[in-house]
């Protein structure tokens, strides 16, 4: 695994790599993956949430208590709710996303995958993933596992990132190159 000079992305990826190695000897990294993703869409539907895994003012006790019950309100319990615990008691709340993505990855490469984050204007159906995922193999050489996420201020097209590389062919990038080749001429 790559080395970061950030240390919030060091953080996430130890943490990843321990909950991986865990997973993988329960033999549960799909459930892992899948409470994770639970989890992430429960942070991104709410910015009560975001505020308390990204604020210093809540104790450890308050942030652990808080995600001990949304964990299992939520139902992700085993493997899952206990390294949200833990995160909460260590203070590394703040560092989720990044465990979350990290872990993806890591998964990912476990099952001869490679992973790719996915910026689409509107939300993609079964089929278009399933081409996009054809397309992106037929790039990367091997399959793809996609995260896709929508962002409507894109207006049109996608915005795909496989590693150190992005492919950017949303509408809203290509009218700002062409505003600033019209400023260029003006």
């Amino acid at each position: 695994m790559a080395q970061s000079s950030s240390p919030i992305s060091g953080v996430a990826e130890r943490y990843a790599g321990s909950l991986f190695e865990l997973a993988l000897q329960a033999n549960s990294v799909a459930k892992v993956e899948s409470d994770l993703n639970s989890f992430e869409a429960m942070l991104a539907g709410s910015s009560d949430l975001t505020r308390l895994i990204n604020s210093p003012v809540f104790s450890s006790e308050e942030q652990a208590k808080a995600i001990a019950a949304i964990a299992d309100k939520a139902g992700i319990t085993g493997l899952t709710g206990n390294f949200l615990r833990v995160v909460a008691r260590n203070r590394r709340l703040f560092a989720v996303p990044g465990m979350i993505k990290a872990f993806r990855q890591i998964a990912a490469e476990h099952r001869g995958e490679t992973a790719a984050e996915v910026t689409s204007a509107h939300e993609l159906t079964a089929a278009q993933q399933t081409e996009l995922k054809a397309a992106l193999k037929s790039v990367a050489g091997k399959d793809v596992a996609i995260s896709v996420t929508v962002d409507p201020s894109l207006l049109g097209g996608l915005v795909v990132k496989i590693g150190s590389r992005q492919i950017d062919t949303s509408l809203k990038t290509k009218l700002n190159s062409l505003k600033l080749a019209l400023k260029e001429v003006g």
